[in-house]
């Protein structure tokens, strides 16, 4: 049976390199214990048993930490690189009359606010998202 725990232990492995998501490693870890128990010569039942629970605290438990290794927070860049930075309301922003712009950077954009309110020219406002061609706004406040 410690073949069969082995082979299973490869296959997870190529299935994790030709993935590189952290997706089948931690079955990897199950496989050699169960190959292990094999080896000393537990039931069957057991093995599957430590399998699947060694596979499932190593996943609960260390897929986390190791995901911050893996995939690093992305940076931001083109529009999204715009949410959160402050901008100058130029023309007064309202909603229902579909107006309103702010320049940041130089640069002109049209603006609307999340909630709705209106807000006047000269206010300083944070970009909350981008909607298509729009930026949405909140005014900042203090």
């Amino acid at each position: 049976m410690y073949i069969f725990w082995i082979i299973l232990a490869v296959a997870f492995l190529v299935i994790e390199f030709g993935t590189v998501a952290l997706i089948s490693i931690w079955f990897v870890g199950g496989s050699l214990v169960a190959m292990v128990l094999a080896l000393l010569g537990a039931p069957l039942w057991l093995q599957v048993v430590l399998f699947a629970l060694v596979s499932g605290i190593l996943l609960l438990l260390a897929r986390p930490f190791l995901q911050k290794f893996v995939d690093p927070h992305k940076t931001r860049t083109n529009v999204d690189a715009l949410i959160g930075q402050k901008a100058v309301v130029t023309e007064d922003i309202d909603n229902l009359a579909g107006t309103g712009a702010i320049k940041l950077s130089g640069v002109v954009w049209s603006a609307r606010t999340l909630d709705g309110s209106r807000v006047e020219s000269g206010t300083i406002v944070s970009i909350q998202s981008v909607q298509g061609v729009k930026l949405m706004v909140m005014p900042v406040s203090g």
